[in-house]
């Protein structure tokens, strides 16, 4: 009975996104894998290269809990995943910009915003709740081969370079080198990937 079920969900999974990414125009290259059902919020531009592989439920990856991957992507803005890149129950907003290079893979649970989502007035954010015109922000950049670990935070205007690695947990606020190890909260240098 389970396995049943399993099957009738990502059936239903499968049409759902593929009728979301059609309606929406987003732009996918070959070998799209999605597995569960992604919550699409995208009135700018998307684009996901070949091979991307998204996994949004339990039964595909169960350290994610129950939840799912979520893509918003507001009017004027742009949000490029590169060839190769896989995620598991990722939350990515983006506002301006957000770029994922090639062959990054982006742990359970992580949370990737290029806004601070409120103003950081009190007054403005008391008297106008929903004007996002005060709020922060700034392009997120994510070079080729990074890894990022379970339940990271990538805040807006950073880079992280190639190859780098960002601990589990961590809170990423500015920018990482390549070829380094990061972590904590806020994360920290930890010390350099060593060539092989």
């Amino acid at each position: 009975m389970r396995k049943l079920f399993v099957i009738i969900l990502g059936l239903s999974s499968k049409l759902w996104n593929k009728f979301y990414l059609k309606r929406k125009k987003v732009s996918y290259g070959d070998n799209l894998t999605i597995n569960g059902k992604i919550l699409w919020y995208v009135e700018g531009k998307c684009v996901l290269g070949d091979n991307v592989r998204i996994n949004s439920s339990p039964e595909y990856n169960p350290s994610g809990g129950g939840y799912i991957t979520a893509f918003n992507v507001q009017k004027g803005a742009e949000l490029k995943i590169g060839n190769k890149v896989g995620m598991s129950h990722t939350a990515i907003s983006v506002v301006e910009r957000v770029e994922i290079g090639d062959n990054v893979l982006i742990g359970t649970n992580c949370m990737i915003a290029d806004t601070d989502f409120h103003p950081l007035d009190a007054d403005i954010r008391r008297e106008r709740p929903n004007d996002l015109t005060e709020t922060k922000s700034a392009p997120i950049i994510i070079e080729k081969d990074v890894f990022i670990g379970a339940r990271s935070i990538i805040l807006k205007g950073v880079t992280i370079g190639e190859g780098s690695i960002v601990g589990a947990g961590s809170v990423v606020t500015k920018d990482i080198p390549s070829g380094e190890i990061w972590g904590g909260n806020p994360a920290k240098f930890i010390k350099k990937i060593k060539d092989n």
